[in-house]
Order: structure tokens, then C-alpha cells, then sequence
């Protein structure tokens, strides 16, 4: 749910991590809100979200392999047993022994990751051929090894990847990026805390492990340490912040390869594209031109040994999860229990099943959806999508902040929106991935990446493809991609609770509508707003209408950013804003349109709650989980989405009918004067 431009970064990493008007269907049966969700003995006034979630809470502590689980981590958990029992039985389909077909890759490659006997048999064995060709280069192979490392294994020193052209939609141009860190926050190696000290402390340990799993002894591992985490910390001194990189002007900068190359200078442009088979380009957008300058600078001062040091790491560490148990357990113990706060691993099914899942993805999504997504459902959402589309475009026409002509520009882009549901209409092609078993698991994860990776520079010089898919049809998420002007709802997350055919509508429309709402809403946020309805970066907005928007939205951060997640620590409202934004706008858009949908029926009472009361539930059990403190810390410094507690109860402040449906008055903690509301969709 995010409103990030779309720009492939196909590597290993990736892989291994991980209307009114239109009638909606009679149900057959209805059913009430669920009361086991609920914690009675809390008033809705003084916690509404341990009210609605906290029976929830307690009837699903976490276990020990989760670092927060909620009812979207619930319904991600039932899509992967139906995926389990989908892609276990593929191997006694007479097509998994046929070379070649979509079952026999997705068969293979699952029962590679459960052979742990294998993996541990091999060992470092699979990864030696990377850590050698690193190790054996000279000086003066540095850009051919960059080349390669970026074809497939991962984006060491800087990322390159074909994407849309924020200012000219329909075409796909070059984007030169910023390197990623294996932290994943430049603030965990610039900020000093006890809880740095500890991640810090134990990156370390991890670095040195994975050396000394490929056969380094204790000084080189030493070395390599050094190296890494001095590269590392450098990285992160000069990438953008996190609110910096949420504004989309800041990156986008359009520049001729002749400029490129006087700029940057000390990297070799020419033979780097010629490696990776990039033809005929003339320009690239540097995504981050301060970081690209550092680097320039940087490179010059740096040793044989720091380059091959850090890429050896880089290279190793991102083909852990598909090496032995040593590896994986490495990788776990790192990034899953101290930075996560998990007490152990997934089980080793679960493990095996993401990278078929992720990389055949639209393969595993074809099955999922023949068997677990009924055309009934389809035909529902078209309906209650066209209901929230005529919602939202009522409180366009009712904004005192906006002016008439900046509305016009509003409804354009809102009819423009393009809405796709549960599965693509054309699968992905996977005929050129081949999946050998006599291979080594990594050796065909490595193969297949290396074919995503072309087949991405391949769009260069192509027209974008506005059909494709961003998210596979198993996918428990859904997503706005502002330079397509598109909302995207997976079948996967068409499931209940968040949409039920046997529930009543104003639960649904208080789960999935508001998922609905607030992807539509993701097109008005403070990055989706700079898109026109043609999906090009530009400025249509009246200027006095982007100041009062402006001054909005920053008084919603700033209840946000007052909001304490940990001792000490405060939610970043200005990093969240967006999806602050849509979720806002999503409630406000969901009511309405039930309203409007209800319109000449009776609002009864279930389960002696109000239609608007099981809205409002409906809404708080989508976000109901509970979540370590290590989690906490770790999605504040990397989520733009808020802790869901926050999500419920800092939104629903804002909204009055939030207020009349559960009788909350001022001198209760949900209470928040007239004055002091900020209301912007």
C-alpha cells in the first residue's frame, strides 16, 4: 500500500527475503461482528483499539516465530497453507515431470529448499564460484565486476533499473539509484543509542559468521568487518532520509549520458552498460544526484582489498537464505531475532515455498486464483470499487480548502483512476527461466534472477506496459502506483475478514472499502497528488489551493509525531504522512459510500451494534496485532506505514461520526476538540 514509483531491482535479495448505480450481491447469509475480538472491560472513548482488538489480541499471542502478528499477518499466513497444499501437489501432476513447464519449475525449486540434507551436504560449496571471481579480479576489472554483480545478484556501490518516466508516463527510461544497506536505515549506523549499540554489536557477529562459513580465518574476517561497516556508515551519511526520499520531485533528475559521464567520471559508464547488454542509451534519471556525487569522489580513495572485501560480503550475504542451515540460521539469528525481537525461524516449508512463490509468481497466482478466487467475489469488489469511486469524488465537491478549478482536475484524474482486480488478464511468460535440479538451489535462483534482470533493461526504448502487474494475484497487499494512475487489489487480500460475502456490507465496507478508499486516496497524498491523471509528474494544482493541502498535512503529521511507540521514541509522522493520508481519507470515503449504498434501506442493529459502530470495528480488527519492542523500533525507522494502534486511534480522532457512533464526548481520551481535527479528504 504504498505510492512509491515502481522501478525494478531484480537480485537475489529480493528473491530470498523476501456504485451507486452498480448493484452489489445479495448475500446468502450475514453475520456480525465477531465479540471474541473485543476487550469489554476497556471503554471505546479511552482505547478504542484494545476495545475493538483486544480479545483478538489476547487469542493470538505471538509465537515464537513472529515479530508481530496480526489479522493481515492471519490472512497472510491462510494464502500460504492453500499455496502449501497448491504447490505440494503439483509434484503428483503427470506436468511437474514434463522439463519445461510452469509445474515442473515451481515443483523443483520448491523441493530444492526442503532438501536440507543437500544443502548442508553442500555447504559454501554453492557460493565459491562468486566469492573466487571476486577474490581473482584485478583493478582494473572493477566495472565488469560491478556489471555482474548488478546482473542478478544484487546493487553493490549504486542500483540501476528500467522503470517509468515520471514526466513522460508512456515511456520507460534508465534510473541510476542510490545503494541499498544491509540494515536497511542509514539511522542504525549514524545515530548513537543502546539499541543501535546492540544491532551494531551483532551485525558484526554476523559479518565475521558468514566470512567464516566461506573458509575465512579471524584476521581476514576481522578485515572484512572493518571494511564493510567503513563503506557502509559512508553510504550512510550521504543517502537521502527517509522524508527526502518520499518527495518525488527530489528524484527526479533527467540527464543526457554526456553529463552522466563528465559527472561522474571515475565510474565507467560505457563499459558498465555495454556489460549489462543496455544499448542506445542517451539518458538516465539520477535518482539521487548528492549520493551519486559522493560516490564519484569516493571510489578513488578506496583499496583493492575494501572493494573486494565489501563485495564478497554483499555476494555471500544475499545468497544466504538459499545455502545450508548454517547460512540461513546466520541470517536469522541477525535479522530475524535481534533486530525483529523473533525467538525462531519459520519453518523450513514456509522458507522453501517464497522463492517459487515470488519468482514464479504469476505461475503460483494462476493456480491460487482457479482454485480460491470465485468470479462472485470479482463482480462484488467491481461494485464496491465504483461505490467508493462516486464517494470520493462527493468530497472533492465538498472541500472548503480547494478551489472549483483544482477540483475539475481532481475528477479528471479520479475518472481516469484504472482498477484491477484479483489477477491479470495476460500471465507472465516463464518459458525462458529454466530450473535444473542437478543445479545447485542457488545456481537456479542466481539463473532466474539474472533472466528478471534482462528482462527488465530489455523495457528500455519500449512504451510502458500498463497492463502489467505489480503485485502477483496471491498477494495479501494492494497497492496505487501514481505514474500508471492505477489501484490494484490482489485476490489474495480479497479473503476475510477483510472482505467477506458473508458478512454484512457495512463490515465490509469497513475492512476492505476502506482498503478501497484509501488506495484511491493514495492518488490525492502528499507524493500522489504531484500526478496528473495521466500519471506524469506535474504541478495541476492551484497554488493557494497546495498551501492550505500543504498546512493540512502538517498538522496531521504532527499528531503523528507526538505519539511516544517506545520510551523515548516518537512515530515519524512526516515519513508516514502518505499512508496517514489514505487511511483518513479511506474512512471518511468508505462511510459515505455505504451510505450512499444503503440509501432507502434500514440501517438495523446486529449483535445490538449499529451499522456505524460495526464500520468503525470492522476498520480496527483489519489492524489488530500484537508486536515485539524490537519490531517496533524497526518498522518506525523503516515503515512508512504507522504501528496499527496508531493507525485506529490517532485517524479515527479526526473523524466526527466516529464520535457519534460509540458517544465519545470531550473528557475521553478519543475526544479531540473541533479546533484541533484535521480533515483533509
Amino acid at each position: 500500500m504504498d505510492t512509491q514509483l515502481i522501478i525494478s531491482d531484480m537480485n537475489l535479495r529480493k528473491w530470498i527475503l523476501g456504485a451507486a448505480g452498480l448493484p452489489l450481491m445479495t448475500m446468502a447469509a450475514t453475520h456480525g461482528i465477531e465479540k471474541a475480538n473485543l476487550d469489554t472491560s476497556i471503554a471505546p472513548g479511552d482505547n478504542f483499539y484494545l476495545y475493538a482488538c483486544g480479545g483478538w489480541m489476547k487469542n493470538n499471542p505471538l509465537s515464537p516465530e513472529y515479530s508481530r502478528f496480526g489479522t493481515f499477518d492471519q490472512l497472510r499466513e491462510n494464502a500460504r497453507e492453500q499455496l502449501r497444499e497448491l504447490i505440494t501437489n503439483l509434484s503428483s501432476n503427470p506436468d511437474s515431470r514434463i522439463k519445461g513447464t510452469n509445474a515442473q519449475k515451481v515443483s523443483d525449486l520448491y523441493a530444492m529448499g526442503m532438501d536440507s540434507v543437500r544443502l548442508n551436504k553442500e555447504g559454501a560449496d554453492p557460493v565459491r564460484p562468486f566469492v573466487d571471481k571476486i577474490n581473482n579480479s584485478k583493478p582494473e576489472d572493477f566495472i565488469n565486476l560491478l556489471a555482474w554483480m548488478h546482473n542478478g545478484i544484487t546493487g553493490s556501490f549504486f542500483t540501476t533499473g528500467v522503470g517509468t518516466d515520471a514526466k513522460n508516463s508512456d515511456r520507460n527510461i534508465l534510473h541510476i539509484g542510490e545503494v541499498g544497506l544491509a540494515l536497511g536505515d542509514r539511522d542504525y549506523y549514524l545515530e548513537e543509542s543502546e539499541s543501535n549499540s546492540k544491532i551494531l554489536a551483532a551485525y558484526e557477529k554476523y559479518v565475521k559468521r558468514m566470512m567464516e562459513l566461506i573458509g575465512y580465518d579471524e584476521a581476514a574476517c576481522q578485515r572484512v568487518w572493518e571494511n564493510v561497516i567503513s563503506l557502509e556508515t559512508e553510504f550512510a551519511k550521504h543517502k537521502m532520509t527517509r522524508e527526502q526520499r518520499r518527495n518525488p520531485q527530489l528524484r527526479y533528475n533527467l540527464r543526457s549520458m554526456d553529463q552522466i559521464r563528465k559527472d561522474y567520471d571515475n565510474i565507467d559508464w560505457d563499459t558498465y552498460f555495454s556489460d549489462l547488454g543496455v544499448e542506445g542509451l542517451t539518458e538516465a534519471n539520477i535518482a539521487s544526484p548528492a549520493f551519486l556525487d559522493f560516490l564519484n569522489s569516493y571510489l578513488p580513495t578506496l583499496t583493492e582489498q575494501q572493494i573486494k572485501d565489501y563485495l564478497v560480503y554483499e555476494a555471500v550475504s544475499d545468497s544466504s537464505g538459499v545455502l545450508s542451515d548454517d547460512f540461513q540460521d546466520a541470517n536469522f539469528e541477525m535479522f530475524g531475532k535481534v533486530m525483529s525481537g523473533k525467538e525462531e525461524q519459520e519453518a523450513r516449508w514456509k522458507r522453501a515455498m517464497t522463492i517459487p512463490n515470488s519468482m514464479l509468481g504469476e505461475a503460483v497466482g494462476e493456480l491460487y486464483v482457479n482454485k480460491y478466487f470465485p468470479n462472485e467475489n470479482k463482480v462484488y469488489m467491481v461494485g464496491l470499487v465504483e461505490n467508493l469511486r462516486k464517494a470520493l469524488g462527493k468530497h472533492i465537491d465538498n472541500l472548503t480548502w480547494m478551489s472549483n478549478t483544482t477540483k475539475a482536475k481532481a475528477h479528471e484524474k479520479l475518472a481516469t483512476f484504472t482498477v484491477k482486480i484479483g489477477y491479470p488478464d495476460k500471465w507472465k511468460d516463464y518459458s525462458e527461466i529454466v530450473i535444473d535440479p542437478s543445479k545447485s538451489y542457488l545456481e537456479n535462483v542466481y539463473n532466474a534472477s539474472v533472466w528478471y534482470t534482462q528482462d527488465n533493461y530489455k523495457k528500455l526504448h519500449k512504451p510502458v506496459d500498463k497492463d502489467e502487474w505489480h503485485m502477483t494475484p496471491q498477494t495479501v497487499n494492494a497497492y496505487y502506483n501514481p505514474t500508471t494512475n492505477e489501484i490494484c487489489f490482489p485476490a489474495g487480500i480479497l479473503q476475510a475478514p477483510y472482505f467477506d460475502l458473508t458478512a454484512d456490507d457495512a463490515q465490509n465496507y469497513g475492512a476492505i472499502g476502506v482498503v478501497i478508499g484509501h488506495e484511491m486516496t493514495h492518488g490525492f497524498d502528499d507524493q500522489g497528488r504531484q500526478f496528473d491523471k495521466d500519471g506524469n509528474l506535474k504541478d495541476w494544482w492551484q497554488t493557494e489551493d497546495a498551501e492550505r493541502f500543504t498546512k493540512l498535512a502538517d498538522s496531521l503529521a504532527a499528531q503523528f509525531d507526538a505519539v511516544e511507540v517506545a520510551p523515548g521514541v516518537h512515530a515519524n509522522g512526516k515519513f508516514t504522512l502518505g499512508e496517514n493520508i489514505a487511511d483518513q481519507g479511506g474512512l471518511r470515503v468508505a462511510l459515505t459510500a455505504y451510505l450512499d449504498s444503503m440509501e432507502g434501506k434500514e440501517l438495523k442493529d446486529i449483535d445490538g451494534f449499529s451499522p456505524l459502530q460495526r464500520f468503525y470495528l470492522a476498520y480496527a480488527n483489519v489492524w489488530a496485532g500484537n508486536i515485539r519492542p524490537e519490531e517496533i523500533l524497526s518498522r518506525t525507522k523503516t515503515d512508512p506505514h504507522s504501528l496499527g494502534q496508531n493507525r485506529v486511534n490517532v485517524t479515527l480522532r479526526n473523524i466526527k461520526p466516529f464520535f457519534d457512533a460509540f458517544d465519545i464526548k470531550e473528557g475521553d481520551n478519543m475526544f479531540r476538540q473541533e479546533s484541533e481535527r484535521v480533515v483533509i479528504w
